[in-house]
């Protein structure tokens, strides 16, 4: 089995590779601490899974879950992040993940995750499958964030920490201008007025830790 492990802490990467040598025997692994590094381990050869984490330098998870997609529709992507459900869970299915597990779960179900994407399935837990259930229950209208862009979704999570807009464009290598531009759809999206708002909102959809 060839896996492609892409996560920015070694620790995590060397235990999942002992996790699926130990339950599938022989297996060959590529690495990779950024998104750059994982889209260029991508190609190096075909690849029969990829697990991807969603807090990255350089793009984050969900954006190279796209770019992965495009190119390689077929192999499955599973996400294994720190993030809870609440947040991502919903945004990575729709961009194609194959499942969604946060870091907190057992080695038994990774493996159980595994098998069920190797074998074209999706893998979602059985709290997020009854979300979605009542979700498909309740009326058609979508929550004020799905209504935002991956990146737009990922810079109002940060807004929501209380981090200044400066620092916001520190970390994801963007001007502060279009920063700043992102913030403004946030807000014509969403409907709200200024930050304080926005991270009321965060908070009481649990969207922030």
């Amino acid at each position: 089995m060839r896996v492609l492990i892409a996560d920015d802490h070694a620790v995590v990467r060397r235990g999942l590779k002992e996790i699926l040598t130990d339950e599938f025997g022989r297996c060959t692994f590529g690495e990779a601490k950024t998104s750059q590094e994982a889209f260029i381990q991508a190609q190096k050869q075909d690849w029969d899974l990829v697990i991807l984490d969603i807090a990255m330098p350089g793009k984050s998870g969900l954006e190279l879950l796209g770019d992965l997609k495009q190119i390689w529709p077929h192999v499955p992507v599973l996400i294994l992040s720190v993030y809870s459900e609440e947040q991502f869970a919903r945004r990575a299915l729709k961009g194609g993940a194959a499942g969604y597990l946060t870091k907190e779960s057992v080695p038994e179900e990774l493996v159980k995750a595994v098998r069920k994407v190797l074998g074209g399935g999706r893998y979602i837990s059985t709290s997020l499958a009854e979300k979605l259930a009542w979700d498909l229950a309740a009326s058609g209208d979508k929550p004020l964030h799905e209504l935002l862009s991956d990146r737009e979704f990922q810079v109002f999570r940060m807004i929501a920490s209380g981090k200044a807009v400066k620092e916001i464009a520190n970390e994801l290598a963007l001007s502060v201008k279009t920063v700043s531009t992102y913030r403004g759809r946030i807000l014509d999206k969403t409907g709200m007025r200024n930050n304080a708002e926005l991270i009321r909102y965060a908070v009481q959809n649990h969207l922030v830790e």
